[in-house]
């Protein structure tokens, strides 16, 4: 008898005796902030959210309340005169071709500094680099003036021109970190092979870069998309405006259509959402194309 249960114990068939697992109470603290900073993230965006299918007195009545008779009004009275579809146009030509400039100049310079290396590369590296220590609020008065003197104010090619010169140190900054993280081994191998310096940087730094260059891609996107500082400073006619500018015009000095307001904001965010889900799907496939290659 005893045998048997013996054998039975030692079966590894035999059923286990869970054991309990002990509470981890050091992770109390971090997932309490963490809930936190989730309300506070939350919270403003269900507002949002829901008062864009509200009524003016329903929001005031009961901000948090679901709307008692949902409406896209707001939505109508939005697009109401083709100002704001003029001014998402406007967003969408200025932002577009912001970040590919943007993207095409950052990425040849950050190739060059990390080829050409020595106290010379760092030294450029580090100029392109005090960019970011400069506020862009410092430098607000020369630029309008030499901008002005130019012809390039109330017209989208000078705040194009604008974006491309106050982002490029950020995105030089990021891709030379990743252009030197590089195996150098490969290009010495294509230039065996006489491999050029335009061949180096098109058919191996650039494949190989994908993914660097799909984050700094989401960064400069939303940053020209939500703009606002150049386009109150550069931007005066109506029709150039751009949409966080022309949202401006829902808020008045004593009272603000908040409801129309929010609706604008939701419209403001599917690009950057459409945006952020097709660069992260490019993002994870250059990362396993990179991987293949290397």
């Amino acid at each position: 008898m005893s045998t048997s249960t013996e054998t039975t114990a030692a079966s590894p068939t035999a059923p286990r005796r869970a054991r309990r697992r002990r509470p981890d109470w050091s992770e109390l603290p971090r997932g309490a902030l963490l809930a936190v900073y989730a309300l506070l993230i939350a919270v403003p965006l269900v507002v949002v959210l829901l008062t864009a299918f509200k009524t003016s007195s329903q929001m005031y009545e009961n901000p948090f309340a679901l709307p008692a008779t949902p409406s896209l009004a707001n939505f109508a009275e939005l697009w109401a005169g083709g100002r704001i579809g003029t001014s998402f146009l406007n967003s969408v030509i200025v932002t577009a071709v912001s970040v590919t400039v943007t993207l095409l100049v950052s990425s040849w310079a950050a190739f060059s500094i990390s080829r050409i290396g020595g106290r010379l590369g760092t030294f450029l590296y580090l100029f392109f680099s005090l960019g970011l220590a400069v506020p862009a609020q410092v430098a607000m008065i020369p630029q309008y003036v030499i901008f002005d003197q130019l012809g390039l104010t109330n017209s989208l090619l000078g705040l194009i021109l604008i974006n491309i010169a106050v982002t490029c140190s950020v995105a030089i900054f990021i891709l030379t970190g990743f252009f030197r993280t590089l195996p150098q081994e490969l290009f010495e191998a294509a230039q065996i092979d006489g491999a050029g310096t335009w061949q180096l940087y098109w058919r191996i730094a650039l494949p190989l870069s994908t993914p660097s260059l799909a984050a700094v891609a989401i960064f400069l996107f939303v940053m020209h998309w939500n703009d606002l500082l150049y386009p109150l400073l550069f931007i005066t006619d109506p029709d150039l405006a751009t949409l966080p500018k022309a949202l401006l015009d829902f808020k008045g000095e004593y009272t603000t259509n908040y409801p129309v307001l929010f609706a604008g904001v939701i419209i403001a965010s599917i690009p950057m959402i459409v945006a952020y889900v097709f660069l992260q799907r490019w993002f994870v496939a250059g990362i396993t194309a990179g991987a293949v290659r290397g």
